[in-house]
């Protein structure tokens, strides 16, 4: 038996040899057009790959069912909205603990931090571009300044971590880097509004 979100699936004299076979298929179907696939429970067990094509591997005679759940694109963009908001506060958070560990001279411990939440930085910004191109949305002006001023901000805090300076580093962090990834916040929810309103 396949069901995909909730609606049962005739698939009988298809003779898939494994699982990958059976998804792959379903992935055919127009229905599955711009949507993402949220769960996969096979034998109402949850099933996720712990390595590529794992789904090969598992014949279709150790399996009776598989339930699929999505969510279409747009659902799915606007709850990484949600999540990019929570990012927003992840990097303010991350910026104060950097900077306070730079002024307690714990200069290891802060530089590594300071790696993650630049790696974070960048993840968030890559995910806002994806986001923009993939659903053609509105050129905030917002947007472009937020964008321009973290820019600057890193080309900054770039030469100040050449130089070894870590106080300036830490007001850098605190006085203008916490603020600008606060704006992001009004941008995100802007976002938010165009992928609701985005049509195809």
């Amino acid at each position: 038996m396949i069901v995909v979100d909730g609606t049962t699936i005739d698939m009988q004299g298809q003779g898939f040899a494994n699982l990958e076979e059976l998804l792959l298929k379903v992935m055919e179907d127009k229905y599955m057009d711009d949507r993402v696939v949220t769960d996969v429970l096979v034998d109402n067990e949850t099933f996720s790959e712990i390595y590529p094509h794992q789904a090969e591997d598992i014949s279709s005679d150790e399996f009776s069912s598989v339930e699929i759940r999505t969510v279409p694109v747009q659902d799915m963009a606007v709850n990484i909205t949600r999540e990019l908001y929570k990012v927003v506060n992840l990097m303010d958070h991350g910026s104060r603990q950097v900077a306070e560990l730079f002024r307690q001279a714990d200069d290891g411990e802060a530089l590594e931090m300071y790696q993650d939440l630049l790696d974070v930085v960048r993840d968030f910004i890559g995910m806002i571009s994806v986001l923009r191109d993939e659903f053609s949305l509105k050129d905030h002006k917002e947007l472009q300044e937020s964008s321009n001023e973290v820019n600057v901000l890193f080309g900054e805090m770039c030469e100040v971590m050449e130089n070894e300076d870590w106080i300036l580093l830490s007001d850098l962090l605190e006085y203008e880097f916490i603020p600008a990834v606060n704006k992001w916040k009004k941008i995100i929810a802007l976002l938010r509004e165009d992928i609701k309103e985005y049509e195809a």
